[in-house]
């Protein structure tokens, strides 16, 4: 009897939720609502982990271990290691499943935290006990918290990466336009509670390293891979079918991915160039902004303090995504589409660039980020996921994960370029007049990337529609 009254009050909660989300969303099937439902689920870890690991912890640890002087030449290590990274990558998705891929790499990260936690923990209890003229000491924690930068960024790069390819890979465009927004929901509620609760924790118990915090995301990226089982276990084979076109045609033989086939793609289509472009002309802008955003807090915070602040930051920007998807900014994707809400993306980045030129306190940069990240999530992420929908299984697992890997660090790198010349102009023609030099290089440089980001925008969006209309695979 108790098991029926649960039941039942389980299934008048999800009528409930799924009346409530129609306002925001669009109308689901029952079968549907829940396909969606268990997706966010995943999703909430991995934004959940992936937030608090990348806002409070990656930077907080890696200037505790080196400097924040030293972010622009991490960020140019990144972009190196990547490429044996996505060689394993390629690999595994040559010798498995798309979905045991998406089991086995959560699986690889959740093991690799918990044993950086147990490194950590010890490099800064005992960085009081060894002497800073120990050069085997000094390079050692430089290593650590080198390899601890790039394993996050990488971390940022891949799963995300894999959850989106393997989302569009079994979602048809018109579902898409409801449930991805949906899903993005349950990713932003995973990055305001755990970056807060889990990143600030050691501050909070008086802690004087954030291992703990580190420790409590590994289990957590564990959980990932029940979440998936669950899903594939309890969603109808017939709801998990990707985008049919007319043209698509099956490839006659079996071919093992290449490590440049991902690369070649781009290079073949158009349409994927202009996917990369706007992906690309995104996060040099927020290089730059971040740099200076992370060089002010670490100059007013240090080690927990600075994790607390960071974690504060994370909530904050997916606080916001969260209140514009509840307030149905995802409606401009559902009724003026993804090329339209693509198009808005370069405006705001436009004006943003505008402000960060006239404007430099940290209360400023703050909200500034906070702005910049929380409305790509909330629109222009789910926007551009939905691009991907018309085309082949091949490019959704190749041509993204390049793009979002190396597109994504390659940008990044050409920010950090830019950062790096602001340590140049100051020691060439002083603070003050160094700087002014920098925010001019940045400001030029900025105007004419957000130009051509409004252009590809353009351009996509026009593809997009004529191939959902047609019914028809662009590449």
């Amino acid at each position: 009897m108790k098991v029926r009254k649960n039941i039942g009050f389980f299934s008048r909660s999800l009528e409930v939720l799924q009346w409530v989300c129609r306002f925001n969303f669009g109308n689901f099937e029952t079968e549907e609502f829940k396909k969606f439902l268990r997706m966010g689920i995943i999703f909430f870890l991995i934004i959940g982990v992936y937030w608090t690991l990348r806002a409070p912890l990656k930077d907080a640890v890696f200037i505790s271990l080196c400097s924040s002087m030293e972010l622009p030449y991490v960020k140019t290590a990144s972009v190196l290691f990547m490429v044996p990274i996505v060689m394993v990558y390629t690999k595994l998705l040559g010798m498995f499943a798309k979905e045991r891929v998406l089991v086995i790499v959560p699986a690889f990260y959740g093991i690799t935290i918990l044993v950086l936690s147990l490194l950590i923990f010890f490099v800064q209890a005992l960085s009081e006990t060894i002497s800073d003229r120990s050069l085997v000491a000094y390079w050692g924690t430089k290593v650590l918290g080198y390899f601890w930068y790039v394993f996050v960024e990488s971390f940022g790069s891949l799963i995300p990466a894999l959850f989106w390819a393997f989302a569009s890979d079994s979602t048809d465009p018109a579902t898409a336009k409801r449930g991805f927004p949906l899903v993005y929901v349950f990713g932003q509620l995973g990055g305001i509670i755990f970056p807060y609760t889990i990143g600030s924790l050691p501050h909070r118990l008086g802690f004087t390293t954030d291992a703990f915090s580190m420790a409590i995301l590994g289990i957590l990226m564990l959980l990932i891979i029940p979440a998936v089982r669950y899903f594939l276990r309890n969603t109808p084979a017939a709801l998990l079918v990707p985008f049919r076109a007319e043209n698509e045609t099956k490839p006659e033989t079996p071919q093992e991915p290449g490590f440049f086939e991902g690369l070649k793609l781009i290079f073949r289509h158009r349409y994927l160039m202009g996917l990369f472009i706007v992906n690309f002309v995104y996060e040099v802008i927020i290089t730059i902004f971040d740099f200076n955003f992370k060089i002010a807090a670490g100059q007013e915070y240090s080690g927990v303090a600075l994790s607390r602040y960071l974690s504060l930051y994370g909530s904050s920007v997916n606080m916001i995504s969260f209140a514009c998807l509840i307030l149905g900014v995802s409606n401009i994707i559902r009724y003026l589409g993804a090329g339209v809400a693509l198009l808005i993306t370069p405006v705001i980045i436009g004006a943003a660039l505008f402000g960060f030129l006239k404007l430099e306190s940290l209360s400023f940069l703050f909200i500034l980020m906070v702005g910049s990240k929380g409305i790509n999530y909330a629109l222009y992420g789910p926007s551009l996921k939905q691009l991907y929908i018309p085309t082949t299984s091949e490019v959704r697992f190749k041509a993204l994960t390049w793009i979002e890997t190396f597109g994504s660090r390659t940008a990044k790198e050409g920010g950090s370029i830019i950062n790096m010349l602001l340590s140049f102009f100051q020691k060439t023609f002083g603070v003050v007049a160094g700087r002014t030099y920098y925010l001019i290089l940045s400001g030029v440089i900025g105007s004419c990337l957000v130009l051509i980001g409004f252009c590809s925008a353009l351009y996509l969006g026009k593809k997009f529609k004529d191939a959902i209309e047609s019914k028809k695979i662009i590449c």
